[in-house]
């Protein structure tokens, strides 16, 4: 079983549009597909996708948790959400006719330190059968920067195995916990060590640095590029074929569920990776976000290219 947590959950909107995004005119909508999304969610259909047991958890609120519940059942999902008094948001996420993306991310409601509480005392249960969980995304007003470092050190505490993907202050403060695997991209690689990370060398360093933090696993997502990995077994480079993106929202978050099922079903480190760099390129060609298609990743995952690198390549 594998638990995915989203406290910031949201109903996302994908918006397909003919042309550009102009602004201070009235767009028409081609069309319309409403999510169960926030991070945790996009993780959670492909660890459906890729046929293991997952059970989405969080927060919830309002009309629009209440949607968000529907349509993550809808996916075949069944979760365990908290419910709060803060109203769920909504994101947009406009697709032009070129596969531009243009999001548009609510915050989310305040919620209070009291909910806070009362779902610290759910996730010990939820977690009860869990032997990888994901935690993934931003918080909503009102909760600690902390969170996750305190939610790190009770599944840990638990015997489960942790991934964390989130940004900022929560992934600072987050990583003093020692997750199993972080997975930041380039810029909040910079963001943690406070200096400039442009270079594969200059990548490859940050990343050992993390890791020799007690970070098992460090995987930096490199976009086209496909993803750096280092651990305990060296330092390797996932490369995906070249492939034309439709849309690349939700493609870290593939990633990330793509390493949790490596996990659950115990892959070597170099097959972990290319089944993560494969499944991320497969979502990139789904107009869906946090799904891909079965023959696709099946055509992907053998032309992934794994390098083993030195530390001072």
């Amino acid at each position: 079983m594998i638990i995915t947590l989203t406290l910031n959950a949201s109903v996302d909107k994908a918006y397909h549009i003919s042309g550009n995004v102009v602004p201070g005119t009235v767009m028409r909508v081609q069309s319309c597909q409403n999510t169960a999304g926030g991070k945790g969610l996009n993780v959670a259909r492909v660890i459906k996708l890729c046929g293991e047991e997952v059970m989405p958890s969080g927060l919830a609120g309002g009309n629009t948790g209440a949607l968000l519940e529907q349509l993550a059942y809808r996916d075949g999902l069944t979760g365990r959400f908290v419910h709060v008094n803060a109203e769920t948001r909504c994101c947009i996420n406009i697709l032009d006719e070129k596969h531009q993306s243009t999001e548009f991310l609510e915050p989310g409601e305040e919620v209070s330190d009291q909910e806070i509480k009362r779902f610290k005392a759910e996730f010990e249960k939820i977690c009860v059968d869990a032997h990888v969980v994901t935690m993934s995304g931003s918080v909503p007003k009102g909760v600690k920067k902390t969170i996750y470092k305190e939610l790190v050190k009770e599944a840990k505490r638990w015997g489960k195995k942790v991934i964390l993907d989130t940004s900022g202050e929560l992934l600072k403060e987050g990583i003093l916990a020692s997750p199993d695997m972080i997975k930041p991209n380039q810029e909040e690689l910079g963001m943690l060590l406070g200096r400039e990370v442009t270079t594969l060398k200059e990548v490859k360093a940050a990343a050992l640095e993390l890791h020799k933090t007690g970070i098992r696993y460090v995987v930096v997502s490199l976009g086209k590029d496909g993803a750096l990995l280092v651990c305990g077994d060296g330092i390797f480079h996932g490369i995906p074929p070249k492939i034309t993106a439709v849309n690349t929202v939700g493609c870290g978050d593939s990633m990330v569920a793509a390493f949790a099922v490596a996990m659950q079903r115990e892959y070597s480190t170099e097959d972990s990776l290319r089944y993560a760099v494969a499944v991320s390129a497969a979502n990139a060609l789904s107009d869906k976000t946090g799904y891909f298609e079965k023959e696709e990743l099946e055509k992907i995952f053998p032309c992934v290219r794994i390098q083993r690198l030195s530390i001072s390549e």
